[in-house]
């Protein structure tokens, strides 16, 4: 006899009051809002299904953007068993239990699609573990991580999977979420025009939060009540951003604070970041863009600047707020005072497109290691000077491929510290000259 007999009844209406963003929840690929790039008519995914052939997957984007809704989508319109798992739950012995049941199911001819959420929380060793199962098509794998991929997961797991981007929602995809919320509610939200804008600005381009607090509305109103933004602000207990972090205000405020660090106007730059503050921008953010103004503007005229960006980023994560952010306040003022240099920055782009150009050329052969007999026959590392034994420890021998030549892409400026990385590099290019090397 079935156990569902004897599984207790959930009345209907308990049913129906699963939570809101269960309950909107697309039933296709072609319900999904806010990534037409990848689940539209032209979308990446649209492309793949029609042509009968997916491959392994990494999901990349914010929380509440769809990752785990468009996997199991995609497993049903491609006719594919799904299995979900999370790297945060998951161990060895569940891995080989989706893979022991993936192998059972293609031997009755049918592939498995195996979404793990979190997946950048494996460690290296799980990580490969998926690599024999997705070579001989026991499963297609989907992966889900907020984290850039790049850093976060395993090369060779990389070089097997397709990387597509989940973009945050912006305004017009919120606003979509918040009417389908209210046809399955039957009844508009009890917010005038600047409340309903501000509880988009709240969700911060995710999805789930936006459905989220528009329950919390719904629950608190009364009969007939329409909240404006100071109520809604009480209702939900959370700040309404002074602007919108996904639109101009906010883009218009971050480039006014870095462009002001670059001029040296430590004034203007605490304003700036004051500003961002008061708006409820997240200081993680703004530490994130120190660091970068910090290798970007001042670079090696003053290497304690990417220390001191650093250290104050630690230090808000450390202490939180408001305690961290006189923290970022220090870094702020350290970096607009700053020699500046963008030499590295520079050089850096240079270095880029010469190995876009030259990226199939091999490195000498005298400065190749040798290891077997046969790649010492073939000459590699034949000529090879020891820097430390020849004088001043300094060879001058040429490090570029041989058909490149010496390039020069760093060029520092004569401020700050980097006046004496110029005596230094001028240096030796004298010594370079006085013996003859090219």
């Amino acid at each position: 006899m079935s156990d569902d007999l004897f599984a207790p009844k959930v009345p209907e209406e308990v049913a129906s009051r699963r939570p809101l963003a269960d309950r909107l929840r697309p039933k296709s690929l072609a319900e999904v809002t806010g990534q037409p790039h990848l689940t539209g008519p032209d979308g990446a995914l649209r492309r793949m299904i029609e042509s009968g052939s997916l491959g392994s997957m990494i999901f990349w984007g914010p929380p509440g953007t769809g990752k785990t809704t468009v996997a199991r989508l995609l497993s049903g319109e491609a006719g594919l068993a799904f299995e979900q798992i999370s790297a945060i739950f998951s161990g060895v012995a569940d891995l080989k239990r989706v893979f022991e049941a993936a192998r059972m199911r293609r031997m009755d001819g049918r592939q498995t699609l195996l979404f793990v959420d979190e997946i950048h929380r494996f460690n290296r060793a799980q990580q490969d573990s998926f690599l024999p199962v997705m070579e001989d098509g026991t499963v297609i794998l989907v992966g889900a991580t907020t984290e850039n991929p790049s850093f976060e997961l395993n090369a060779a797991l990389l070089s097997r999977a397709r990387v597509l981007t989940f973009l945050p929602h912006d305004g017009e995809s919120l606003e979509e979420l918040l009417k389908r919320a209210e046809e399955t509610e039957g009844k508009p939200l009890p917010l005038d025009e600047a409340a309903r804008a501000s509880l988009i600005r709240m969700a911060d381009g995710d999805g789930r939060a936006v459905l989220t607090l528009a329950e919390e509305v719904w629950r608190a109103a009364r009969e007939g009540e329409v909240f404006d933004t100071d109520g809604l602000i009480r209702i939900v207990q959370r700040r309404a951003p002074v602007y919108d972090k996904g639109q101009d205000g906010h883009y218009n405020l971050i480039s006014a604070l870095h462009k002001s660090v670059r001029g040296s106007d430590p004034d203007a730059a605490l304003y700036y970041l004051a500003r961002m503050f008061d708006a409820g921008e997240d200081p993680l953010y703004l530490g994130r863009r120190l660091v970068r103004m910090a290798v970007e503007d001042i670079g090696l005229a003053d290497p304690q600047a990417l220390v001191i960006a650093n250290a104050a980023k630690d230090a808000y994560d450390y202490l939180g707020s408001p305690e961290g952010e006189l923290a970022l306040a220090e870094a702020c003022v350290y970096l607009a005072t700053a020699p500046k240099s963008n030499g590295v920055y520079t050089a850096f782009k240079a270095a880029m497109r010469a190995a876009k150009e030259n990226g199939s050329l091999l490195p000498p052969k005298h400065i190749l290691n040798a290891p077997t007999k046969l790649m010492k026959g073939e000459g590699y590392g034949e000529g090879y000077r020891y820097d430390h034994d020849q004088p001043d420890a300094f060879s001058g021998q040429n490090y570029f491929p041989e058909k490149m030549g010496r390039q020069v892409f760093y060029d520092p400026p004569e401020r700050g510290f980097e006046r004496e990385i110029r005596k230094r590099l001028d240096w030796w290019s004298k010594l370079r000259k006085e013996r003859g090397e090219p």
